[in-house]
C-alpha cells in the first residue's frame, strides 16, 4: 500500500543539515524562532539558509508567545512557506496569523486523551500534536501515546520522539504528516546524518514514496 505523509524536520540550524535534509527527502525544514530553545536560530540567519534551498522545499518558523507584529515581521520577508505557532496561542490569536500566502499550524501539547479535542477549537491550516513537558515547548524527545492521533479530522502532524526505530509507527497513525528534531540528532540543533538516513530509508520502505533526491 502507498501512503502519502508530509515529513518535516524541525530544528535547522545550519545549511549542511539543510541540504541534507531535502536531498533524502524532507518536504518542509523547521526553523526554531524561540529564544529559550536550544535550536534558536536568528530569522536573518534563517533567512541565508532558505535562500540557498530548492522552492519545492517549505519553510516553516516556529514561534513561541510571540507578539503578532514580530510574526509578521518574519513572515512578510517572503521567505517562510508555514508558520508555527507552539505556544499558549488562543483560537483568536491563530486566527489573526494571516498574512499573504502563509498556512498556520497550531502545536498542542499532549498529557492526556483529553488534550487531543483541543486541536478542534483551532481553525489553522494544520494541527501539530507533541508531548507535554513542563521544561520546553517541544523538541524533548518524548512520545505520547499516539493512538490518540488517530482518525482526528483535521490535518494532524505528529511529532514527539520519533526516530529511525519508530516512523514507522508513527506513519500508519494515518496523520497528515510527522515532525522529527531530536530523534536525528547528536546534539540539540546538530542533525546525525546517518540516523536521518536511517530514517528515510525506513520512511521509503512504509511508504513507498520517499525516494531520495
Amino acid at each position: 500500500m502507498i501512503i502519502n505523509i508530509k515529513v518535516k524536520i524541525c530544528g535547522i540550524t545550519n545549511l549542511d543539515d539543510a541540504q541534507a535534509a531535502f536531498e533524502l527527502g524532507a518536504d518542509m525544514l523547521g526553523f526554531n524562532f524561540y529564544p529559550q530553545s536550544p535550536r534558536y536560530i536568528k530569522p536573518e540567519e534563517a533567512i541565508k539558509i532558505i535562500r540557498k534551498l530548492p522552492t519545492f522545499v517549505d519553510s516553516v518558523g516556529l514561534f513561541v508567545n510571540a507578539p503578532i507584529e514580530e510574526i509578521r515581521d518574519v513572515a512578510e520577508t517572503g521567505y517562510l512557506s508555514w508558520v508555527q505557532l507552539h505556544g499558549d496561542e488562543t483560537p483568536e490569536f491563530c486566527d489573526n496569523v494571516r498574512f499573504s500566502n502563509i498556512r498556520t499550524i497550531k502545536a498542542i501539547r499532549v498529557k492526556t486523551e483529553e488534550d487531543v479535542h483541543a486541536t478542534q477549537e483551532y481553525y489553522t491550516y494544520a494541527v501539530l500534536l507533541d508531548a507535554f513537558s513542563s521544561k520546553r515547548y517541544g523538541g524533548t524527545g518524548i512520545q505520547f501515546n499516539w493512538e490518540w492521533a488517530k482518525n482526528l479530522p483535521k490535518r494532524i502532524f505528529l511529532a514527539g520522539g520519533i526516530t529511525p526505530e519508530n516512523v514507522e509507527q508513527a506513519i500508519r497513525t494515518g496523520v497528515y504528516g510527522i515532525d522529527i528534531c531530536s530523534g536525528i540528532e547528536s546534539a540539540p540543533g546538530v542533525k546525525d546524518h546517518e540516523k536521518m538516513k536511517r530514517l528515510f530509508e525506513m520512511i521509503r520502505r512504509t511508504t513507498g514514496l520517499k525516494a531520495a533526491r
